[in-house]
């Protein structure tokens, strides 16, 4: 009797995770969400635990910080800090999404000169109230806007303040303006192209959008998805940065030993520091990163902090290298 070829599909073995610390600078390609690009990237480390810092929408390129490890716990920080983007706009069409996927609502002439190009840009500089676009990842009621958008469904949105540091025109040809913003979290790329567009009288929508800085962090660095795949383990793993990476503009403090050993147990201690909202605190050893911490009051208090165990593996690493 012949036996029945069995229909059960065969499992994959099982990747073995390892512990990875540290931040990788992705450029993400076009037409990728922010979290595909990060289970890609950890799955050719073979990371125990990463996330990313920010969405970055799918029609979007550029810089998408990734963390690794102990990495993670300052993620917010990279969250919270200023982006920098260089965006294409198309002048003279508005579409139903602001940008190049929608459908064209309205067609008008374009006649405007340079001057006429920076003092639209000019007017939208400082603090500005931004109403978040309808077709964004916003939620409302645990489903975000795009989806009501989908459905032809309208919400009313409170506007928001954010700040626009500063615009710069880089090129403009042919209805097509290129510019790079420096912005506040938060800030709508699409929805300041359409209002630059209604500034100049003849609308616009975005064709192209990149990131090129997250707070100290830029594209200098940053790798592709392909030159990931390209690379052996080992390779991967040296063109990590360090974790304390997402804080390269904080100010420095760093303890001897016994008071090292205090911070990262939680306890606060007098320092001679000047008073900071922020620091990034080193112990005794070159590169022993402990964690954030603030000086209020003459007080050393810690804000984010790696675990003794952490620290001791970065020190390795680091001597491994």
């Amino acid at each position: 009797m012949q036996a029945e070829a069995s229909s059960s599909p065969v499992a994959r073995p099982r990747v073995p995770r390892r512990a990875v610390h540290g931040v990788l600078l992705l450029d993400k390609p076009l037409g990728l969400s922010s979290n595909d690009a990060l289970q890609k990237v950890k799955r050719l480390f073979r990371a125990e635990k990463a996330g990313h810092t920010g969405t970055l929408d799918p029609l979007a390129t550029g810089l998408l910080p990734l963390c690794f490890g102990a990495a993670t716990k300052f993620s917010q920080i990279s969250l919270e800090a200023d982006k920098t983007y260089r965006a294409t706009l198309k002048l003279g069409v508005r579409t139903t999404t602001g940008d190049a996927e929608g459908e064209v609502l309205e067609e008008r002439p374009v006649d405007v000169t340079p001057q006429h190009l920076l003092q639209a840009c000019m007017r939208f500089m400082g603090p500005i109230q931004q109403v978040p676009p309808m077709y964004s990842a916003l939620k409302r009621d645990g489903k975000a806007l795009y989806e009501y958008a989908r459905a032809g469904i309208e919400v009313e949105r409170e506007p928001r303040q954010v700040v626009i540091h500063w615009i710069e025109l880089l090129r403009w040809q042919e209805g097509a303006l290129e510019i790079e913003v420096r912005c506040s979290k938060g800030t709508y790329i699409r929805t300041l192209a359409e209002d630059i567009g209604e500034a100049l009288g003849c609308g616009a929508h975005l064709t192209a959008l990149r990131r090129t800085g997250s707070g100290p962090l830029t594209l200098e660095g940053a790798y592709t998805l392909a030159q990931l795949e390209a690379m052996s383990e080992a390779e991967r793993d040296a063109v990590l940065q360090p974790v304390d990476a997402l804080l390269n503009d904080w100010p420095v403090l760093r303890l001897e030993a016994e008071d090292a050993g205090r911070f990262l147990s939680g306890m606060r201690r007098r320092t001679a520091h000047p008073d900071a909202p922020q620091l990034r605190v080193y112990g005794p050893q070159a590169g022993a990163f402990l964690g954030s911490g603030s000086v209020k009051a003459g007080e050393l208090i810690s804000l984010r902090l790696l675990s003794p165990l952490e620290v001791q593996g970065l020190l390795n690493a680091q001597a491994s290298q």
